[in-house]
């Protein structure tokens, strides 16, 4: 596995060695020991996966301390475009955000540490999303920011009036009114 630094600390692209022949292919999606041997020392307690189809967008969403989750991502049928929102007062890089591709096709993941916000838009015509989270799912501490929010600028590679939300991120603050509790601990 590649381990790949975004330029936002902490946030991480894993990269699988694929095996592939006539059969098919093979990949190890996760090792313990080898996210070890690279300084990632998550325990993962909880196991996610969704559907969606073209033009979904879940996000941008986080849960506050003590029960924030760090994330491991990867898609398992389908493409979208996977961001993450540094949401870590005191970071160099507060309030920027990283976005990438990944796919069924490139097998790519993306690390996700604490104090970022998530989201992600669907751009096949379906989507299966599988993700790890280190923390359990807590409701009482479930926060998120409005996709759209001007001041976080993102592309989420889709026309505006094909986006489809629900209607809780359709109601969700933008940064500036966000609760937030984290720090930058780098």
């Amino acid at each position: 596995m590649q381990y790949i630094s975004t330029g936002i600390y902490g946030l991480i692209v894993v990269e699988p060695k694929v095996f592939e022949d006539a059969r098919g292919y093979f990949y190890e999606s996760y090792n313990e020991n080898k996210f070890r041997e690279n300084g990632i020392n998550i325990r993962w307690v909880q196991d996610n996966q969704s559907r969606s189809t073209y033009g979904v967008l879940r996000g941008l969403h986080y849960q506050l301390e003590p029960k924030a989750q760090s994330k491991l991502v990867r898609v398992i049928e389908g493409e979208i475009l996977d961001v993450a929102v540094d949401i870590r007062k005191g970071s160099p890089t507060f309030k920027k955000w990283f976005g990438i591709r990944l796919s069924a096709q490139n097998k790519k993941q993306l690390l996700i540490p604490k104090g970022f916000a998530h989201g992600f838009s669907v751009l096949s015509p379906t989507a299966i999303v599988f993700y790890k989270c280190d923390e359990f799912y807590a409701p009482e501490t479930e926060r998120g920011i409005r996709y759209d929010d001007y001041e976080l600028d993102i592309d989420w590679e889709l026309p505006a009036d094909q986006a489809i939300l629900s209607n809780k991120d359709n109601i969700l603050p933008l940064l500036k009114n966000a609760e937030m509790n984290f720090d930058f601990h780098g």
